[in-house]
């Protein structure tokens, strides 16, 4: 498994609800990558207990040398004197002209942690499958059968999220640019981030890296799509993703309140997007006690912090 996060607390919820849940958790491996400032952090977390014997590696993404700006396009575009100006200039003039585009002023998006997804097998060279997980999400079973699914050779196996005219390529793309409109269609399916099963193998040989480069390449001045990682991983997966059975990865438990308890009841995974996270005091109270139940609060520190739980 992949987890990136400087969330301690996230980070050690998804590992504990997977090891719990899983059938033989001493098979199971993680890959932490965590920053510099929470690396100490993160690694005592995972030295305090044993996770049912789980393997569980911590890293800084720092210690990865290849993601420097002159390799990864993002990391120069973050270091730009415009992106800066558009993430932290707060004149009046520029909060009031982007209203629609103020939830990517939220600083994940700055954040190379958020953009690691796409670096996946050069991180791990001697990896041939992996499974990347959100660290807003909570493992409910056993998730060992996604290693035994047929990827008819595609790389990305997702759950898709349309239905109607919702969650299409053409809310995330822009349409009316040229590049977009030849190479994508706009009624495309999207689907999920947070629980992925990538075969490292096939992303190698379809060289999905250099497409995503290619792409983000061209999106300098954020005329193909916006922020985030979703467009790009629309873009870069989009006919390598093999859409997998919808109780694998249930979503909007962070925003949206009407999702039935038998479907939550039913999945594998349960993603928390949305802004209402489950350690805020926000996070809706029904959904709340389906993550803190893998909080370790017999921990003296995790009693001590004041989250809300």
């Amino acid at each position: 498994y992949a987890i990136f996060s400087d969330n301690v607390l996230a980070a050690s919820v998804v590992v504990n609800s997977a090891t719990k849940n899983a059938k033989e958790p001493w098979k199971h491996v993680f890959h932490v990558v965590t920053d510099k400032m929470n690396l100490g952090a993160m690694q005592v977390m995972f030295k305090l207990k044993d996770y049912n014997g789980a393997h569980i590696e911590v890293k800084a993404v720092e210690d990865y040398k290849f993601l420097n700006s002159s390799y990864v396009p993002v990391l120069r575009q973050l270091e730009s004197a415009n992106l800066q100006k558009f993430y932290f200039e707060n004149t009046l003039e520029n909060a009031t002209k982007d209203t629609t585009n103020m939830k990517f002023r939220n600083p994940k998006y700055l954040s190379i942690l958020n953009h690691l997804r796409f670096y996946l097998p050069e991180m791990y060279p001697k990896l041939h499958r992996i499974l990347f997980l959100d660290d807003d999400i909570v493992v409910q079973k056993d998730l060992t059968g996604l290693w035994k699914i047929d990827m008819d050779g595609k790389v990305n196996g997702a759950v898709e999220t349309c239905f109607g005219s919702f969650h299409r390529y053409a809310q995330y793309m822009n349409f009316s640019h040229p590049l977009i409109k030849q190479k994508f269609n706009p009624k495309a399916c999207a689907w999920a981030y947070g629980m992925n099963f990538f075969d490292l193998d096939a992303w190698r040989r379809e060289k999905c890296t250099e497409e995503y480069h290619y792409w983000q390449n061209l999106n300098e001045n954020r005329t193909l799509w916006k922020l985030g990682t979703l467009p790009p991983g629309l873009i870069t997966f989009y006919s390598t993703t093999k859409p997998l059975d919808k109780s694998w990865h249930v979503l909007g438990l962070g925003y949206n309140p009407s999702i039935s308890m038998d479907e939550i009841r039913n999945a594998a995974v349960v993603h928390f997007n949305g802004n209402m996270k489950p350690w805020l005091d926000i996070a809706m109270n029904q959904f709340k006690p389906l993550w803190s139940k893998y909080v370790d609060f017999d921990l003296e520190f995790v009693q001590a912090c004041n989250f809300g739980v």
